[in-house]
C-alpha cells in the first residue's frame, strides 16, 4: 500500500560514540517485515502503538515504555492502531550494553520504567541540538547503564557493577574540562585518559559538584563567553572563541544562565 502524506521519515548519524543512526518516523500503512541488526534498537513511541514479534514472541510497543532490540535477532514491526504510530528510534553500537545481555533483552524487550523513558526522551533533545555532542554521549552512557541494571536480574552473566563514585575522579575531570573549555573533550576519551569507566565519570562528578559533566562545561564556556564580550569581542566570534557550535548555540546557553542575549549583555 503507498505511503500517506502524513507520512514521514528523519534519519542521520550524530558524531556521538556509540551511537550509529538517529531515526525518527511517523507510520500510517508501513510494516516492517521480519529483519536484523547488527546495533541494538532503543526506541520510544509518541503516539499509537506498535505490534512486533521478536524471536517469533509477541510482543507491543507504546506510551510511556521503553522497547530495547537485541542486534541478530530477527523482528518486525506493524501499528496496532488505524491512525498508525510515530516513534523515535537510537541505534546504538553494540558495546553499549553489551553481548551478554541479548538473551534478558530477547525475553523482555519492553522496559516500563518511566525514569528511563525521560532519559531517552532528554537525549533526543540534544541530539537535535547542534554542539551538545558532550551532553549526549553522557545521558547515553546512564542510559546504557540504566538498562543493564534493569536487565541484569534476568541475565544469565551481568557484567561487575560499577565502583562507588569517586571525589578525586571527580576532580580530575574537572581539572581535564578547565583545560579543554574551548575545545571540549568526549567522553569516551576523557574516559581512555582516566581510565574510568564513562558511567562511572558521569556518576562520580555529578555527585561531587552537583550537576553532570556537560553543565560543568557549558557553565565555564559561558564565563568565557561572558569575559570576551566584555573585552570587546563580537558575540560570532566569542561563540568560536568560546567553543560553542555557533552563535546561536550561544545565544541559547547564555540568555538561558543570564537572562539576557550576548548581544544585550555587552552593550549594558
Amino acid at each position: 500500500m503507498p505511503h500517506s502524506a502524513s507520512e514521514r521519515v528523519r534519519a542521520w548519524r550524530p558524531d556521538v560514540p556509540g551511537l550509529v543512526e538517529v531515526f525518527h518516523a511517523r507510520f500510517t500503512h508501513h510494516a516492517y517485515p521480519a529483519h536484523t541488526h547488527t546495533a541494538w534498537t532503543l526506541l520510544i513511541v509518541d503516539d499509537g502503538a506498535i505490534r512486533f514479534d521478536l524471536d517469533r514472541h509477541h510482543h507491543g510497543a507504546a506510551g510511556s515504555a521503553v522497547t530495547l532490540l537485541p542486534p541478530h535477532v530477527p523482528h518486525d514491526g506493524r501499528s496496532a492502531t488505524p491512525d498508525g504510530f510515530c516513534k523515535r528510534v537510537l541505534y546504538l553500537e553494540p558495546d553499549v550494553i553489551g553481548a551478554e545481555l541479548i538473551g534478558a533483552t530477547v525475553d523482555h524487550p519492553t522496559l516500563a520504567d518511566r525514569q528511563l523513558r525521560l532519559r531517552v526522551h532528554q537525549l533526543h533533545q540534544a541530539l537535535d541540538r547542534p554542539g551538545e555532542d558532550l551532553e549526549a554521549e553522557s545521558r547515553l552512557a546512564l542510559i546504557g547503564a540504566r538498562i543493564a541494571e534493569r536487565l541484569a536480574t534476568t541475565a544469565t552473566t551481568a557484567g561487575p557493577p560499577l565502583p562507588p563514585s569517586s571525589p578525586t575522579l571527580a576532580g580530575r575531570l574537572r581539572d581535564l574540562l578547565d583545560e579543554r573549555v574551548a575545545d571540549g573533550v568526549s567522553l569516551r576519551s576523557a574516559a581512555a585518559r582516566l581510565h574510568a569507566h564513562p558511567t562511572h565519570l558521569v556518576r562520580s562528578f555529578t555527585a561531587a559538584f552537583g550537576l553532570p559533566p556537560h553543565r560543568y562545561l557549558t557553565g565555564r564556556r559561558v564565563e568565557l563567553a561572558r569575559r570576551l564580550l566584555l573585552a570587546g569581542q563580537r558575540p560570532a566570534e566569542v561563540a568560536t572563541a568560546a567553543g560553542f557550535y555557533d552563535q546561536a548555540h550561544l545565544t541559547r546557553h547564555f540568555t538561558r544562565y543570564l537572562g539576557v542575549s550576548p548581544g544585550r549583555y555587552a552593550r549594558s
